[in-house]
C-alpha cells in the first residue's frame, strides 16, 4: 500500500511529532539564526550584484525558502547526503558552508568553494555530504540517484536528499530517476520545491497532474507527500518520516515542499512582477515569510526577545561584511588556473592521465 498524506486541513501543529519534541530551546534559536543568515547573505549578494562589477553569470536567490532548507538539513546524520538545483545558497549554508568561501565564489575569486570558476549556481562541500548546486535542469537527479545507491551498496543507514524545482519533474532523467529508485529499492528521497512557477511560467500552465506533482509518486507504486514548507514544525515532521523510511527499509520517497521566492527566478527574471502580481508578492511576504513565522512563534513561546532578535541579524550582517571583504580582497584565478580542475586524473597524475589525449593542443 503506498502511503499518502493526509487531508491539508492547515493549522495543523507537527510540535507533537516525535522529532520535533526533542528540540530544545537552543535548538529552535540555532534554526531561526540559520535562516536569518541565509535571508541576510541573499540580500547582502543581491546588493552587489545590483551594483556591477563584482558577480557575473546567474544569481538565484532563496529569499522566502529558508525553512526548506534548514528544515531538512537539521535532519541529516552522517551517513546522510544532499544535492540540488540552481538555488542553492541556502542549502549551502545550512550544511555549514562558510559564507566566506561562498561570497568569493559569487565574485569569481581563487578562495571560493569552487576556485571563482563555478559561480552562484555551484557551491560544493563533499567534506560535509554536499554535492552541490547544478545548472541543468533535472541534472542533479540522477546523481542524487547514484548518491543512494552508494549509501545502499556500503549498507549503511543513511538516505539521499535530492532538491528540485517544480519545473524540474518534467524531465525525462527525474522520471528514469524515479523509476530506478522503486525499482531497486534505494534510500532515495526527492524533493521538489514547489515554488509555483517554472521560472515565469505557473504550475496549471506548466504541468499536467490530477491534485499534485508528488502524486506521480503513485505510477511507481512510491510513497509521497505533501509539506507546508512556510512551518519550520512541518518540514522536519514530513522530512524525517520520509528519511527513516529510506534509513530502516531503503524506500524512496516523493515530497512536494509548497514554497514561494520572494524575488524573481533570477535576478535577471524582468518579468517577475507580471506573472505574479504585487499584491500576491506582498501577500506572501507578510503573511507566509517562514522566518516571520518562526520568528513569531518562538517570542510566544517566550524563547526569543526583541533584544535577542536584534543581535541574531546584527551578528548575520556582520557576517555579510566581513564575507564581502574576505571576497574583495581575495585573488581572482590565474590565466594557468583555467587549465586545472578540467580533469580530475590530470590534476592528480594517475595512470590515465598518462595514457590518451586530454587536451587537444598544437
Amino acid at each position: 500500500m503506498i502511503p499518502t498524506p493526509e487531508p491539508n486541513l492547515g493549522g495543523l501543529d507537527f510540535s507533537d511529532s516525535p522529532i520535533n519534541q526533542s528540540l530544545t530551546a537552543d535548538d529552535k534559536i540555532r534554526l531561526y539564526r540559520e535562516m536569518v543568515r541565509i535571508r541576510r547573505f541573499e540580500t547582502t549578494s543581491l546588493q552587489y550584484y545590483q551594483k556591477g562589477g563584482y558577480m557575473g553569470g546567474f544569481l538565484h536567490l532563496y529569499s522566502g525558502q529558508e525553512s526548506v532548507a534548514v528544515g531538512c538539513v537539521s535532519l541529516m546524520g552522517e551517513h546522510d547526503h544532499i544535492i540540488t538545483a540552481y538555488r542553492c545558497h541556502g542549502h549551502s549554508l545550512a550544511v555549514g558552508m562558510s559564507m566566506k568561501e561562498c561570497m568569493a565564489e559569487l565574485f569569481g575569486k581563487a578562495t571560493g568553494c569552487s576556485k571563482g570558476k563555478g559561480g552562484s549556481m555551484h557551491f560544493f562541500a563533499p567534506d560535509k555530504n554536499y554535492w552541490g548546486g547544478h545548472g541543468i535542469v533535472g541534472g542533479q537527479i540522477p546523481l542524487g540517484l547514484g548518491l543512494a545507491y552508494g549509501v545502499k551498496y556500503k549498507e549503511q543507514q543513511g538516505c539521499s536528499l535530492s532538491f528540485m524545482g517544480d519545473g524540474a519533474i518534467n524531465q525525462g532523467a527525474v522520471h528514469e530517476s524515479y523509476n530506478l529508485a522503486a525499482l531497486f529499492e534505494l534510500p532515495a528521497i526527492f524533493v521538489i520545491e514547489n515554488n509555483g512557477y517554472s521560472m515565469g511560467t505557473s504550475q496549471k500552465r506548466s504541468s499536467a497532474y490530477r491534485d499534485c506533482l508528488a502524486q506521480r509518486a503513485e505510477a511507481y507504486d512510491m510513497a509521497w507527500d505533501i509539506v507546508n514548507g512556510e512551518d519550520l514544525l512541518e518540514v522536519r515532521a514530513k522530512v524525517h518520516i520520509a528519511m527513516e523510511r529510506a534509513r530502516k527499509e531503503s524506500l524512496p520517497t516523493v515530497l512536494e515542499i509548497q514554497t514561494y521566492r520572494h524575488y524573481g527566478h533570477s535576478v535577471a527574471d524582468a518579468n517577475a512582477q507580471k506573472y505574479r502580481t504585487p499584491d500576491e508578492i506582498k501577500r506572501y511576504k507578510q503573511q507566509h515569510d517562514p522566518i516571520i513565522l518562526w520568528e513569531n512563534r518562538l517570542m510566544e513561546e517566550g524563547l526569543l526577545t526583541e533584544e535577542q532578535k536584534k543581535e541574531i541579524t546584527k551578528e548575520a550582517t556582520a557576517e555579510c561584511k566581513e564575507a564581502v571583504a574576505f571576497a574583495e580582497e581575495s585573488p581572482a584565478p590565474t590565466m594557468e588556473d583555467i587549465m586545472k580542475d578540467v580533469y580530475w586524473e590530470v590534476d592528480n597524475e594517475t595512470e590515465a592521465s598518462k595514457q590518451g589525449r586530454h587536451f587537444f593542443t598544437d
